[in-house]
């Protein structure tokens, strides 16, 4: 199987508190059970994948390189 989502890095986090819907939880429970199989690695739970998915959402995100391009070029 091939996930968008690679092995995750084991390092310090910054906590941050959030609500989700209870079927975006139960999704990402499933992911993180494929995860698991696909990477061979044990199932940390849906929490250790939020940040890797955010920064793969962002790290192909264009709309979102050309604004922080544009925002570093003006500050």
């Amino acid at each position: 199987m091939t996930l968008k989502l690679g092995p995750i890095a084991d390092d310090k986090p910054v906590k941050v508190t959030l609500d989700i819907p209870a079927d975006v939880y139960r999704d990402l429970s499933a992911y993180a059970e494929a995860h698991a199989q696909a990477t061979g690695q044990a199932s940390s739970g849906p929490a250790k994948l939020i940040v890797p998915m955010l920064v793969q959402f962002m790290a192909t995100d264009r709309g979102f390189a050309k604004a922080r391009r544009q925002l570093g070029a003006g500050g």
